[in-house]
């Protein structure tokens, strides 16, 4: 399984950060706001899991239930 998190470290950032270290998910971080812009993203945060894209929501739901 592939993680990465798309942030700017803001609180809702944070929040998945969080998260994901205190279930032992490890992940990616990518801070690269060209990047984030170029792959359409347009809020952050942003989890992608194997390809697929999570907004803050989804992938706060998603954490829980790992």
């Amino acid at each position: 399984m592939k993680v990465i998190l798309y942030t700017t470290h803001c609180p809702k950032c944070t929040v998945l950060e969080k998260k994901l270290t205190s279930k032992n998910i490890p992940y990616e971080e990518v801070t690269d706001v060209d990047l984030m812009i170029n792959k359409g993203f347009d809020a952050m945060p942003v989890l992608e899991v194997d390809d697929t894209i999570m907004d803050f929501k989804t992938a706060n739901t998603w954490i829980n239930e790992q």
